[in-house]
């Protein structure tokens, strides 16, 4: 299927590792050119190198800056002041029991997961409205919905991602710009491989056995029963971010392996 990405330039924050990284590729692979973002020039370049060993054709531009800075973000619409598609997608997570979450920990988490894309969004909504095209991803968690109690501040700034996309869609109406939410569940992302690899190690044991007993008890609902890889939840960001979507706006489409038991 051709996704008609040919021409279109796309941002994707937080885009040298996992998800972002695999979004990079999908969309460079559909003919799109991706702006790859990173905090380290060294991170950048290789990640870059790495999407064009797979797409050896594949239009790339470089961005170095840690876009949860209200700085770092005005360098980037600075030097691009006009993108056809922006895939929020910095994020981190971190373990911590809810009574250890200083102030600190919870204005960090907030202005790299969710006031990111906010201020990515001001600049680029409305001039997508101007040209009347363009897509706004965010990349949000089926954590939004299954609020983890062992990172209850992560599964909270993903919820404010789908306020957010769905508050930005009702301003798109009669539009071709379009903003939606992706909810990825248990994903192979580096931290994720990190986990698996140290609980393994510690206690002597096969990798796919932590990977099934974490199925087993702390995602008991999946139906994949493994972690999707990166490339599974870019496949559905491609679509999205693609002219082929454009009756699909507002929406928080999973792709959970099944983790969420609600049907809406």
């Amino acid at each position: 299927m051709d996704l008609q990405l040919s021409g279109k330039l796309a941002l994707v924050t937080g885009s040298t590792a996992g998800i972002g990284l695999a979004i990079g590729s999908t969309l460079a692979g559909e003919g799109a050119t991706v702006i790859i973002n990173g905090r380290s020039e060294k991170r950048v370049t290789q990640s870059i190198e790495k999407i064009r060993q797979e797409h050896s054709h594949g239009k790339l531009e470089a961005l170095v800056g840690d876009l949860s800075k209200v700085e770092a973000v005005r360098q980037v619409t600075s030097s691009f002041p006009h993108v056809d598609i922006l895939v929020n997608n910095l994020g981190y997570y971190e373990l911590k029991a809810f009574a250890d979450i200083s102030d600190e920990a919870w204005t960090a988490i907030i202005e790299t997961n969710f006031m990111s894309g906010v201020r990515l969004s001001r600049h680029y909504l409305p001039k997508m409205k101007v040209k009347n095209w363009g897509r706004i991803i965010f990349i949000s968690s089926e954590s939004a919905i299954n609020i983890p109690v062992e990172m209850i501040h992560y599964g909270v700034t993903k919820t404010m991602q789908l306020a957010l996309a769905r508050g930005l869609a009702e301003s798109t109406a009669g539009t071709g710009v379009t903003v939606n939410s992706i909810l990825p569940g248990p994903t192979r992302s580096e931290g994720v491989e990190g986990f698996v690899s140290h609980m393994a190690k510690s206690r002597n044991v096969e990798r796919s056995l932590v990977e099934k007993e974490f199925f087993e008890a702390i995602r008991p609902s999946s139906l994949l029963k493994r972690f999707a890889t990166p490339e599974e939840v870019a496949a559905l960001v491609a679509f999205v971010a693609s002219p082929l979507s454009s009756a699909t706006n507002g929406a928080a489409l999973r792709v959970d392996g099944g983790v969420v038991r609600s049907i809406i």
